[in-house]
């Protein structure tokens, strides 16, 4: 949509459970201090039987230091305790990750992977953060060319090419100041945490469980630094380091490269399997033939970019490996990248929304880096590896951001309560150095390691019989392991044959 044409602002009037920006209530009406719950939208999935979900709107300020002005709604849903009355243990807030990531369907899917145990035990109730799905979702339009089809190659080289990319970035942060509007700096992960509390008061609860995966450690974190007499048993997996959002994003970028040189050796060791070299320096440059081929000459708008997307995508997930490689052989052999195209276009109204509350929030949490660094730590990046991976390099946007936060996201703290942290040992999207900083800003807490493990979120996801009974035993119980905890992992994936028609 041409400028003149596009929203202003995100906080739009929609339908049914969408957020909406509404005055301020007069005395008297109701004040959205009360959840009442009734049917899920379509896009919220049923349970299984016996258990039910139910949801509901909680109107909140959008900024928390104006009480009485502009309000959000906030989409909340609930899968009541299937246990007795006393085996209830209260509330289960879960979040997904992100930032960016939407909640409100998690209180179904996530249940449904929890021990049986602790889905006897809480009501878990999912939402979607400020700038998210149906709570006032985030909209920066166009964002500086991203969803171009292809888009710009994701790693400049060279000085054209480095201006062209700063560009892009400023483009990207002018798109999001002229799209959120006033919203821009209150959507935040301490406006969300704010809003958390909102809900923990809405459901009658003085204190909230919490299970935070990837990005939601550290919304739990900013919670037990802003309410830590509200915090019960917390669970952070898949732990973001305490970082400012771009020195972040730079380690993840180093890690990446790490985990990518396992994936090399892994489809070296199964040469035959995956037809792209029976050793790891093969594998490599069959790698780089695809990147540079895509570069060079994109295929109906699959380029570079959405390359790296496929790449970054499937690093954080050992079972997406073999898909990755046989997408790589696919288009050396045919020319045609399908294989490696995500099922859901990432130009879809879901996507946009992701990607521009990405941003919005990591902008709003801290200081952004300056432009003259970004462009040194991508020469630093890629003399480690010409072809590095960027794609999660999200804050970079944050040098050209038109609200400069005055300061940055607490994490935890002196009066934090312990928290249960998970962490895979090779976990390249959140390396596990980020769960022991964090570790040391909530005193007490301990550590879960999955070892041998090369996966991105793993209680209730990874099926580790150690990990999951360590982390139900303290939900339900409430009592912390003596020490850290070390779990035996899988290891690396040994690939499935080719099919007939694969192997052709």
């Amino acid at each position: 949509m041409p400028p003149a044409t596009r929203p202003l602002s995100a906080l739009c009037a929609l339908a049914a459970l969408t957020a909406v920006l509404a005055p301020a209530a007069p005395a008297g009406a109701h004040d959205g201090t009360r959840l009442r719950f009734g049917a899920c939208p379509e896009s919220v999935p049923a349970p299984a039987a016996p258990d039910r979900v139910e949801c509901g709107q909680l109107g909140v300020p959008l900024d928390r230091e104006r009480p009485d002005g502009p309000r959000i709604r906030i989409a909340v849903s609930r899968v009541p305790a299937s246990g007795t009355p006393g085996e209830r243990r209260g509330v289960l807030l879960v979040n997904p990750g992100g930032p960016g990531g939407p909640g409100l369907s998690y209180a179904v899917t996530k249940r449904a992977k929890l021990p049986e145990r602790v889905r006897r035990a809480y009501d878990v109730i999912g939402f979607d953060p400020r700038g998210t799905g149906l709570s006032a979702p985030a909209d920066c339009g166009p964002m500086g060319g991203l969803f171009d089809a292809p888009a710009a190659d994701p790693v400049p080289v060279g000085p054209a090419a480095e201006r062209a990319y700063l560009g892009s970035l400023r483009r990207m942060a002018d798109d999001c100041a002229s799209g959120a509007g006033d919203a821009l700096p209150q959507l935040s992960t301490a406006g969300t945490a704010h809003d958390m509390d909102a809900i923990r008061s809405a459901l009658g609860e003085e204190r909230i469980g919490f299970l935070g995966v990837s990005y939601g450690s550290y919304l739990g974190a900013a919670y037990a630094a802003l309410f830590p007499q509200r915090v019960g048993r917390m669970v952070l997996d898949s732990v973001v380091g305490p970082w400012d959002w771009y020195d972040f994003d730079l380690r993840q970028s180093r890690a990446l490269l790490r985990g990518r040189e396992v994936f090399f050796g892994l489809a070296a060791r199964h040469g035959e399997r995956f037809g792209l070299g029976r050793d790891a320096g093969r594998v490599r440059d069959a790698y780089r033939r695809a990147r540079d081929g895509l570069a060079a000459r994109p295929v109906d708008g699959f380029g570079p970019a959405e390359f790296d997307r496929a790449v970054y995508r499937a690093l954080g997930r050992t079972e997406r490996w073999a898909g990755l490689a046989d997408g790589i052989r696919a288009y050396l052999r045919d020319g045609d990248p399908a294989p490696l195209r995500p099922e859901t276009p990432f130009d879809s109204a879901a996507s946009r929304t992701y990607e521009a509350a990405n941003r919005t929030v990591k902008c709003a949490d801290g200081p952004g880096p300056a432009p003259s660094r970004v462009v040194a730590d991508i020469r630093r990046t890629r003399r480690l590896d010409p072809q590095p991976v960027l794609t999660g390099m999200e804050a970079s946007v944050c040098a050209y951001w038109h609200h400069r936060p005055a300061g940055r996201t607490p994490l935890g703290g002196p009066e934090a309560p312990p928290a249960l942290l998970v962490a895979s040992e090779h976990d390249a999207v959140t390396p596990i150095e980020g769960a022991r900083q964090l570790a040391g800003r909530l005193p007490g807490s301990r550590l879960v390691t999955l070892h041998d493990d090369y996966s991105h979120g793993v209680f209730a996801s990874r099926g580790n019989p150690c990990v999951d009974g360590t982390v139900a035993g303290y939900l339900v119980d409430g009592s912390l392991p003596a020490a850290d905890v070390h779990c035996a992992g899988p290891g690396l994936p040994v690939p499935e044959p080719l099919g007939p028609r694969e192997a052709g």
